[in-house]
């Protein structure tokens, strides 16, 4: 996979599980008040749906 595919599934990732965390918030199931806490469980969580989906479409 070349640089620009592989920086873009990875941000989408990131998008993917960030959204999802501010879905989950918005229900009042975690992060009950905006912290930055979100960003770091979505780049975790987004690395790992990266490695376990993305790098497997190669």
């Amino acid at each position: 996979m070349n640089f620009h595919k592989e920086l873009w599934l990875f941000l989408s990732g990131f998008g993917i599980m960030f959204a999802i965390l501010s879905w989950l918030q918005d229900l009042g199931v975690l992060f009950p008040e905006p912290n930055p806490t979100k960003g770091i469980v979505a780049l975790i969580t987004g690395s790992i749906l990266y490695l376990l989906v993305a790098k497997r479409m190669d």
